[in-house]
């Protein structure tokens, strides 16, 4: 088996409140995905404004350096909870089953409280995005037990890295 190639991957944390001295959130997503052996792109805050998320990440996935994007925050209910609705626009396919099995590994741990989120994932531009809620919980979950298999190129018998280069 071949060694996993390392993949370049930007990390957007969405929230009006959070700062660099107290995003545990995408803490976590850091120190998951370069202890995986990727490379962090770049780290960055974007208030949960539809678009200036909208453009960030259209900046970010017309950036072929960039493999991958994963965000945290903005997936629930609230008004101002806008990923959802600003990103999935830009997905030229969605995969669906990364929510589904997100909320329901989510429900062996919060119950049904799991409803709320809007986690979900898509490819667009040779690009693959991982959207996940706003808590270090939620975000250690997704990697744990979804993402970081997904995007290890010697993950069998399937994985998203090869979809992830033209």
């Amino acid at each position: 088996m071949s060694d996993p190639k390392a993949l370049n991957i930007a990390v957007i944390t969405v929230s009006d409140t959070r700062t660099d001295a107290n995003d545990k959130s995408g803490d976590v997503l850091v120190q998951k995905l370069t202890q995986a052996g990727h490379q962090l792109h770049s780290k960055v805050i974007i208030k949960d404004d539809v678009y200036q998320l909208r453009a960030t990440v259209s900046a970010y996935i017309a950036d072929s350096a960039i493999n991958a994007i994963l965000l945290t925050g903005g997936t629930g209910f609230t008004a101002r909870d806008n990923t959802y609705v600003a990103l999935t626009p830009l997905l030229e396919k969605d995969i669906d089953g990364f929510g589904e099995l997100f909320r329901q590994l989510s429900y062996e741990e919060i119950g049904s409280s799991t409803i709320q989120s809007r986690a979900f994932a898509g490819l667009t531009n040779e690009t693959i995005l991982f959207c996940l809620p706003g808590s270090p919980g939620a975000c250690a979950t997704g990697w744990d037990k979804i993402i970081a298999e997904q995007l290890d190129s010697t993950h069998t018998p399937c994985n998203f890295a090869d979809k992830l280069w033209p």
